[in-house]
C-alpha cells in the first residue's frame, strides 16, 4: 500500500472511530482490506482508496473502518477480573441494592464472549439476580455475531470449561450456540465509543477492556470522562489487565484485589 493511501486510511479510521492505526502496520491494513477490494472488483487496494477519497462517507467507508478494528476476545478472558467480580464486586453491589438488580455494560464486546461469560457467572453464582447486560460494539458484524451467540469449537475451547459448555451451549452444525435463556439476558447494540453515548441507566459494572489502547490520549480521556458519568454512584469500571488511566486526567480512582485484579470507581465513592 502506498504511503499516501495508508495515511488517508489512518486519518479516516481516526476521524470515524477515534482509533489509531499505527504507522508500520501497512501490511496488516492491506491484508484486512484486500477482501473488500476484491469484492468491489479491484485487484489492489489503491483503486479502493481512490474511490473512498471521492465518494461521500457511506457504507463502504463504514466497512473499511470496521475491517481495521480489533475484535480479539475469548470466554472468561483474564480470570482474575472474573474472580474479583464473583467474590468482591458483585456481592458488594448487591449488598447496597434491596431489589437485587444490576446494570452491566460490556463496551467493545466484539463477538460477545465477554457478555456471555458475565451471564454464565451470574447464573452460576448469583441465581435470582436480575441483570440487564448491555453489549455494544462498533462493528455490525460483531453485533450480529453477539446476537446470534454462535461460536466455533475453537472459540468455545478458549476459556469455557466443559461443564459450562454442556450446561449453556448447544451443538449446532459443527458449531455451538448459546441457549435461549442465556441469549435473552443480553441486549446488543451498535455503538461507536468515539461518538456520543445513547441514554443509559446508571451502570453498576462497566467493562471496557483491551480497547482504549487503540485511542490517543485525548480520545481516551474523553471516553473515560463520559463513561464516568454513566456509572452509578458506587459503580465500577474495569479496564484490561495491562491498561491504566496513567496520563489521563479523569475523576476515577484505582482499587486492587489480593489477586492483583483492579477496577476503578468515582473518586470519593464508597
Amino acid at each position: 500500500m502506498r504511503s499516501l493511501s495508508f495515511s488517508y486510511i489512518q486519518q479516516m479510521v481516526k476521524d470515524h472511530a477515534g482509533i489509531i492505526v499505527e504507522t508500520g502496520k501497512e501490511y496488516l491494513a492491506e491484508s484486512k482490506l484486500a477482501p473488500i477490494a476484491k469484492e468491489q472488483g479491484y485487484d489492489s487496494i489503491e483503486p479502493l482508496v481512490s474511490r473512498l477519497r471521492t465518494e461521500p462517507p457511506g457504507e463502504l467507508h463504514r466497512r473499511v473502518v470496521e475491517a481495521l478494528t480489533t475484535n480479539e476476545t475469548s470466554f472468561f478472558r483474564d480470570d482474575r477480573a472474573f474472580e474479583a467480580l464473583r467474590t468482591i464486586l458483585i456481592p458488594k453491589l448487591l449488598a447496597n441494592r434491596s431489589e437485587k438488580q444490576l446494570v452491566i455494560w460490556c463496551a467493545a464486546a466484539a463477538s460477545g464472549q465477554e457478555p456471555y461469560s458475565i451471564a454464565m457467572l451470574l447464573r452460576e453464582h448469583f441465581p435470582g439476580v436480575q441483570a440487564r447486560i448491555i453489549a455494544t460494539d462498533i462493528s455490525r458484524e460483531m453485533v450480529a455475531r453477539t446476537k446470534a451467540g454462535v461460536y466455533s469449537t475453537f472459540e468455545v475451547g478458549r476459556g469455557l470449561p466443559p461443564a459450562l459448555v454442556a450446561k449453556y451451549m448447544v451443538a449446532q452444525g459443527g458449531e455451538w450456540r448459546a441457549k435461549p435463556e442465556l441469549r435473552a439476558m443480553i441486549e446488543v447494540r451498535e455503538l461507536n465509543l468515539a461518538a456520543p453515548f445513547p441514554s443509559l441507566p446508571p451502570v453498576d459494572i462497566l467493562l471496557v477492556r483491551n480497547v482504549l489502547i487503540y485511542f490517543d490520549a485525548a480520545r481516551k480521556q474523553d471516553i473515560l470522562a463520559r463513561m464516568r458519568w454513566t456509572l452509578a454512584s458506587d459503580g465500577v469500571l474495569i479496564l484490561g489487565g495491562a491498561e491504566t488511566t496513567l496520563g489521563v486526567e479523569v475523576e476515577l480512582e484505582r482499587c486492587t484485589a489480593d489477586n492483583r485484579a483492579s477496577w476503578y470507581r468515582r473518586k470519593g465513592s464508597r
